[in-house]
């Protein structure tokens, strides 16, 4: 049987090139999906409802939200490691946690509970509304407009809603991880038109940045130390972003290149760590950046080799 929402949630977003006029035909949703999400919402009932799971019987909308955020840091990290298999694993969790969160909101009572057919009706006006180039008239040249429109979407919705806070960047989460909230802000905010024009002014940002770290470092001002190295690694976050790279795997990456490498160090010390000189670890360090495959070479150490 079909449920409320799920059918309107396949819909295809932008097409190539100039977009607008009469929306693309919508496919039907093929029943194998729909009978398998059915079944993924009957069995999480199941463990809801009375005599099911004690543990699932127990969670809240408040418990079920910090399992959820960490679900979503492992479906990150699987994709990060081009693991598909675990990539399809992971988005399981996450459905399921969303559906659980449903589920539980589902049995509070008006005007605080909601059920998932509100959950996916919601999603679908919103993304319909926020699409009018695919189901409205207007036209738009390329993802930069489509994102453009959705930022000024979103802020009339704040205005109409009565919200006090309309900023453009009243919608990036304080509790984001601080390097990928540099990356939203700035990305936000360039969006908006605040952006330098091309590479060479973030470039020159992180020298300017660099050298006021420097300079309050040699002052032994700690707290304006701590303040400049934000401004340097925001200004890291910008570069990264106007090379379309995503700072968080980027630096993701260097951490586990640096793991590994230490890892050789302590496999080949063979004695604890506390016993070896610094130039025993350094010379086995550069072993092994030795055997790092082509291109990888040269990420920076915690303070030591590189």
């Amino acid at each position: 049987a079909d449920r409320p929402g799920l059918r309107s949630l396949s819909t295809p977003c932008a097409r190539a090139g100039t977009m607008g006029a009469m929306p693309p035909e919508e496919r039907p949703v093929p029943p194998e999906q729909l009978a398998a999400l059915e079944r993924l919402i009957q069995v999480v009932d199941t463990l809801r409802s009375p005599g099911g799971c004690p543990w699932d019987a127990g969670q809240t909308l408040e418990s079920l939200a910090g399992h959820l955020v960490e679900e979503a840091h492992e479906m990150a990290d699987a994709v990060a490691r081009g693991d598909r298999d675990a990539t399809a694993g992971e988005l399981g969790d996450l459905l399921m946690g969303v559906l659980m969160m449903a589920r539980v909101a589902s049995e509070e009572a008006p005007p605080r509970g909601f059920d998932l057919a509100e959950v996916a009706r919601r999603i679908t006006a919103k993304l319909i509304r926020r699409h009018p180039h695919v189901y409205g008239e207007t036209e738009v040249e390329g993802a930069g407009e489509v994102l453009r429109n959705w930022e000024s979407i979103k802020r009339r919705e704040r205005e109409e809603s009565g919200q006090e806070d309309t900023s453009v960047l009243s919608g990036v989460p304080r509790s984001l991880p601080a390097l990928l909230r540099a990356h939203r802000v700035g990305a936000k905010a360039a969006h908006a038109g605040f952006d330098w024009p091309g590479l060479e002014g973030p470039l020159d940002k992180v020298e300017e940045e660099f050298r006021e770290l420097r300079r309050a470092l040699e002052a032994g001002d700690r707290r304006a130390a701590s303040g400049e190295l934000g401004d340097l690694l925001f200004a890291l976050v910008n570069v990264a972003r106007k090379l379309d790279l995503d700072p968080e795997q980027a630096l993701r990456s260097t951490v586990d290149r640096f793991v590994r490498r230490f890892r050789y160090v302590e496999r080949r010390l063979g004695k604890p760590l506390e016993e070896a000189s610094l130039e025993e670890m350094d010379r086995l360090w550069e072993e092994a950046k030795a055997g790092t495959p082509a291109g990888s070479e040269g990420a920076p150490g915690a303070g030591g080799p590189s």
